[in-house]
């Protein structure tokens, strides 16, 4: 599968304004989605459950400000796009691809590695930054407790 650029999508102000929050949805509800053509006919499409799951939780982002991109878990990745998801510099992630934390595959000369692999990677990073938070909070603790 070749690389593809990872787009980010957002909402302005205005549009966020313009927009009304999507409804916490209950177990059995659906989401149909109409559709309005240039040519002025509608189309309804019903979403099954999973769909509306993510849809939910999409439109929740882009009116929280924040932006969005969907990619599929088989998504390979540059370690340029890899470097964007996991917060760290590009030859970082080259070095977390040489020895063996990131896997990945050749293209010719270019490393590719899964979404499904970084955010693997991403998720160990995460725990490991947040024991080392608690860990500077503990000592910090201590110093102004303790003096230690």
């Amino acid at each position: 599968m070749a690389s593809q650029v990872v787009k980010f999508a957002g909402l302005s102000d205005r549009d966020r304004k313009k927009v009304s929050p999507l409804p916490k949805l209950a177990e059995g509800d659906r989401i149909e989605l109409r559709v309005r053509r240039r040519s002025g006919g509608d189309e309804t499409v019903a979403l099954p459950p999973a769909a509306a799951s993510v849809v939910e939780t999409l439109i929740d982002r882009l009116l929280s400000g924040e932006r969005v991109a969907v990619l599929t878990e088989d998504q390979e990745l540059s370690p340029t796009e890899a470097s964007a998801i996991l917060g760290i510099s590009r030859p970082l992630v080259v070095h977390r691809m040489d020895i063996g934390d990131l896997p990945f595959r050749y293209v010719g000369k270019h490393r590719r590695a899964s979404l499904k692999n970084v955010l693997a990677l991403k998720a160990k990073l995460d725990v490991q930054r947040k024991a080392m938070e608690d860990l500077a909070a503990d000592a910090e603790n201590l110093h102004l407790q303790y003096g230690i």
